[in-house]
């Protein structure tokens, strides 16, 4: 494969797996019709609109088209009631739709979450859930049935009110589900655990987001995607808090005034303690007006002590109704015929068309948002004609709980806002364009030093390297990138960016090939490596992976002769401390010692290339000091004999730059090379090997991707050069 071909595979975005069409029902809005038209070409995608902007349409359109291209039949997956809806939108334009509880041979079929199990192995051609953020609200079973039973299915379809970008859970089981990355994958690729909580990796956050546009798109207005529709305005919102009095039947022993226990039993108390004075307040409300009314109630009692008061101006709609009376309930309800309907938001709180209906009752809150904001758009949406009042009934314990739901709204706004100012543009792109995402060219730059002691090259060392002649570089010294997604860069040519450990030496295999090109004859090079700590978030276990050997044998394969290491000695308290190793740990060593092991060493990997070397090297070493050096372990290498990393260090960067050791740079360098011949640096960092390079008389060539670590290279270099008044005429 050409580099540049295997460049392109790194890239980890989604790519269509559908289809070109152009016939989609004009019934449907400008702005339907694109994202439909998207939605058919990726095949495997998810629609995140907002309530109200045609979910059921689109998704009818792509069944349709699905079905007849393939030849087979559509499975939609719908909540209770939402089935019949779904029917009448298609009838509208034109679709057959039947709703059924088992597999029939109908081309398209509608059924409900609960009947789910009775589909299994059915060999469905496309498959749609609609509220499809059940992938994260149902229960383990639910969601692994929905995951690992329907993920064959070769077209699919996830469509949902726009979710939180930040609910790690409902993306990762989004993505999973329609093919593009598993969970597991997700959270290694693009998140990091910080203090026991997951956050996006800093170089990862526009990659992310480019990730997400190449699966899903997101709309809270058409004017997101670029096409404007007129009419497609909410109207007001009106958010009423009531608040009453919790009061008990009489204080306990000893206490003058009644007292609440905090947390969730507290709360549940003055629910309980409040209830009537609350439903009294909904019973006031609903009695001065003729229009009709939704009240979303908690507990059980809440919602048959206001049917009671009600009376036959309301229907009660609970869990244990049959799906049949669920279904005519809300139909009468919906036609008019009923004044109030009495349910919980987990029963009818997703899905449902109810532009009718503009007043809204919250008999309590709970601490789910999700739910209160689902519960209020099935009335406030796109094609609602009225203003929607919104009436909280809480109790004044209850405050907290409301200024929580206050505070989750905020913060679910501007996590909306900053999703599609991050990927507005990139979703217009793949929308309207078909843009594939390709890769931008990756920025390069060369500086040399006047006198031809050094130059650094700024670009893919795997690319810099092709412009290096033949047996031109007489000693290379490097550390490569270990396997760190989005460590250092987002750039798919930094190595160290690799999904798996199996990637890295796919990309390490393209630069050996032209490190031996360059080198000279018979001469070294010395490669720095760290075993790999093997994680269960990556590998599924917890241990250690043979970096090391993998990078001799990487090296071997491509012929060069590997004959001697040196280990360097590590301190275990500062890597405990520095890398948070369990396995060090004091406490770990006398709660259970079967996890302990010693601290990871350094090796210095030596290989040659084959042939003759065309110079003897001769060191400026004495016997006794080679004596010293001819130990197979180094223990006088000090881990703070670096240059200075932080002018170069990245805010994103989400491990720290550690350059090689000084000392060790400089032993290499005089064993291994003479006066005035090159020494390369392939991955170079902030130029450590230049500057003792510099500072031993050699000539030096680095190479180094990442701008902010290439114009610090340069900066030691040229400190290192600078002439002082001791210099003479043309010596650094």
């Amino acid at each position: 494969m050409k580099y540049s071909d295997f460049i392109s595979t790194k890239k980890k975005y989604h790519y269509p797996d559908g289809f070109q069409v152009n016939d989609i029902n004009p019934y449907l809005y400008p702005f339907q019709q694109a994202i439909t038209k998207w939605a058919i070409r990726m095949g495997r995608c998810a629609i995140f609109a907002d309530c109200g902007l045609g979910k059921t349409l689109m998704q009818i359109e792509w069944a349709k088209h699905i079905q007849q291209n393939a030849d087979g039949q559509i499975l939609i997956v719908a909540p209770i009631c939402v089935a019949e809806q779904t029917i009448e939108e298609a009838t509208k334009i034109g679709i057959n739709i039947v709703k059924v509880s088992n597999p029939t041979d109908d081309k398209i079929q509608i059924t409900n979450y609960e009947k789910l199990h009775r589909f299994l192995g059915h060999p469905y051609s496309g498959i749609v859930l609609d509220e499809s953020s059940i992938l994260k609200n149902v229960d383990g079973k639910t969601r692994t049935l929905i995951i690992e039973q329907f993920s064959h299915i070769p077209y699919r379809l996830a469509c949902t009110a726009t979710p939180s970008p930040n609910d790690i859970a409902e993306m990762g089981n989004h993505a999973q589900f329609l093919g593009v990355t598993t969970h597991k994958e997700m959270i290694a690729t693009y998140f990091i655990n910080d203090n026991g909580t997951s956050r996006l990796k800093g170089h990862a956050i526009n990659d992310f987001y480019k990730w997400l546009a190449s699966w899903c798109v997101f709309l809270r207005s058409p004017d997101d995607i670029g096409i404007p529709q007129h009419g497609f305005d909410l109207p007001e919102l009106n958010i009423l808090n009531h608040s009453v009095r919790a009061t008990c039947q009489s204080p306990a022993d000893g206490q003058l005034f009644a007292m609440y226990e905090g947390g969730i039993k507290g709360r549940l108390h003055a629910r309980r303690d409040s209830l009537n004075d609350r439903i009294s307040k909904a019973v006031d409300l609903i009695s001065s007006s003729n229009e009709q009314w939704v009240v979303w109630h908690g507990l059980n009692d809440e919602g048959r002590v206001l049917k009671q008061q009600l009376n036959s101006h309301s229907v009660l709609i609970e869990g244990k109704d049959s799906e049949q009376n669920k279904i005519d309930r809300e139909y009468q309800w919906r036609h008019g015929n009923i004044q109030c309907m009495i349910s919980k938001p987990s029963i009818f709180g997703f899905g449902m068309n109810w532009q009718h209906c503009s007043n809204v009752i919250f008999l309590g809150l709970g601490d789910s948002y999700e739910q209160y904001y689902q519960a209020i758009r099935r009335s406030w949406r796109y094609g609602q004609q009225n203003q929607v009042n919104v009436h909280v009934i809480t109790s004044d314990i209850e405050t907290n709980v409301v200024e929580n739901i206050k505070r989750k709204k905020q913060q679910s706004e501007q996590m909306a806002s900053e999703v599609i100012s991050f990927i507005g543009d990139i979703e217009k792109e793949n929308i309207l364009l078909g843009n594939k995402n390709e890769i931008i060219p990756e920025m390069t730059a060369i500086e040399h030093d006047p006198l031809g002691k050094w130059t650094m090259l700024m670009g893919d060392c795997v690319e810099q390297l092709k412009t290096l002649p033949d047996d031109s570089c007489h000693l290379s010294i490097f550390s490569p990138p270990f396997a760190g997604l989005y460590a250092y860069s987002d750039s798919p040519r930094d190595m160290g960016n690799s999904k798996n450990y199996e990637e890295f030496f796919n990309h390490y295999q393209y630069f050996i090939e032209d490190l031996m090109r360059v080198t000279v004859p018979g001469r070294r090079c010395c490669t720095h490596v760290q075993q790999v700590a093997a994680t269960k978030v990556h590998d599924g276990y917890i241990g250690w992976k043979d970096f090391r050997g993998d990078v001799i044998r990487a090296m071997i394969a491509k012929g060069w002769i590997y004959d001697g290491e040196v280990c360097i000695d590590k301190n275990p308290q500062v890597q405990a401390i520095r890398n948070k190793v369990k396995a060090l740990m004091f406490v770990q060593l006398h709660k259970d010692s079967s996890w302990s092991h010693p601290a990871m060493a350094d090796y210095v990997l030596l290989f040659r290339k084959p042939g003759d070397n065309p110079v003897p090297v001769i060191p400026d070493i004495d016997n006794e000091t080679w004596i010293q050096w001819a130990h197979p372990v180094w223990y006088d290498i000090h881990e703070t004999d670096v240059l200075s990393v932080k002018e170069a260090r990245d805010d994103k960067d989400e491990r720290h730059l550690t350059p090689l050791q000084l000392g060790l740079i400089e032993r290499c360098i005089r064993l291994w090379s003479n006066p005035d011949e090159t020494i390369l640096s392939p991955f170079a960092g902030i130029a450590s090997e230049g500057y003792v390079a510099m500072k031993h008389n050699r000539k030096f060539i680095g190479i180094e991707l990442k701008p902010s670590y290439y114009y610090q290279a340069v900066k030691n270099l040229k400190m290192v050069c600078q002439p002082t008044l001791f210099d003479i005429g043309n010596q650094c």
